[in-house]
């Protein structure tokens, strides 16, 4: 039997703070992953992008995940598809589940990153500007929350007005007319946008600052400019990612930008050395397959235990 897994049913099993345990412990340990799965993009005769990731691998964990989804821009959701869950003894189809719940998850939760690389370098601070006000900037700021930092201003700018109101209403914040005035009163900016020009650059940042750059997962998208990533201590996911679907494939070539670390390294204690802890920093994540697989193989034994989500035989 298969177990599938609806956003209200993902919901209903999911806590940031589980989350966010699975995911420290995921980057502890990637550098242990033998392969660290692949990602398959292509364009569609539609206004979206088909992507596909697998295998989600994990130490210890006997299941692989192979998402397939496609992204359009203008929609609410703006993700569609499915996560498949299988044994890996033998490869048995154990859920399916929402693509675009999980995957909110588990990239919004890049508030682990931010709190790593904030509490690392000594930067960013308690007035926080949101770029950008969907489902990942909702899980950022909550999962900044439960890492008990002060959030005591909130700034919030999207491009929809309604929303970013809605935002700002949700979480005690108040409406900005642009990035770039997020940027001039925040200590910390979260963008989550789809951006495929820079939304913010060196001029318009100071040191001490912290970003994180959720938007910037395919080639052709862009939030932060060059010359501010060469400039910050920048940390990715994950190296070969980046360079070619992150923020170092997003460059033109006319600034040298190089990953000062990853989050796994940082983790791991490593490569927290180099430039002033008083200078900007950028967490720059793509979104790596294992990610999927720790978020959904909590929900699938959650789900198991309380009985939660439909069971279908697909063989039958």
């Amino acid at each position: 039997m298969t177990r599938v897994l609806t956003r209200g049913d993902l919901l209903s099993v999911l806590d940031i703070g589980s989350c966010v345990e699975a995911l420290r412990e995921g980057f502890r340990h990637d550098d242990r992953l033998a392969s660290p799965g692949s990602r398959l993009r292509g364009d569609l005769p539609f206004p979206g992008t088909a992507t596909v990731l697998a295998p989600g691998l994990l130490p210890g964990v006997a299941a692989y995940t192979v998402k397939v989804n496609a992204k359009f821009p203008g929609a609410r959701p703006a993700l569609r598809g499915v996560i498949c869950l299988h044994r890996g003894a033998d490869g048995a189809l154990l859920a399916l589940l929402d693509s675009a719940t999980v995957t909110a998850w588990r990239t919004g939760l890049a508030a682990l990153g931010t709190h790593v690389v904030t509490s690392e370098r000594g930067t960013g601070g308690r007035v926080v500007g949101v770029v950008g006000a969907g489902a990942q900037a909702e899980l950022m700021v909550n999962g900044l929350r439960h890492f008990g930092d002060d959030l005591q201003t909130l700034l919030v700018h999207d491009s929809v007005t309604d929303r970013a109101a809605d935002f700002a209403a949700r979480h005690g914040g108040r409406v900005v007319g642009s990035a770039s005035e997020a940027a001039e009163a925040s200590d910390t900016v979260l963008l989550a946008t789809w951006s495929r020009r820079p939304l913010l650059g060196l001029a318009e940042t100071r040191p001490g600052q912290h970003f994180t750059t959720l938007g910037v997962d395919e080639p052709g998208k862009q939030e932060l400019a060059a010359d501010l990533l060469a400039a910050s201590f920048l940390v990715v996911d994950d190296h070969s990612l980046a360079a070619t679907a992150g923020v170092l494939a997003g460059s033109d070539g006319s600034t040298r930008i190089t990953a000062d670390a990853s989050l796994g390294e940082l983790l791991r204690g490593g490569r927290s050395g180099g430039a002033a802890r008083s200078e900007t920093t950028v967490y720059a994540p793509v979104g790596l397959p294992w990610q999927d697989l720790a978020i959904a193989w909590l929900a699938y034994r959650q789900a198991e235990v309380n009985d939660v989500g439909s069971n279908v035989d697909l063989l039958a």
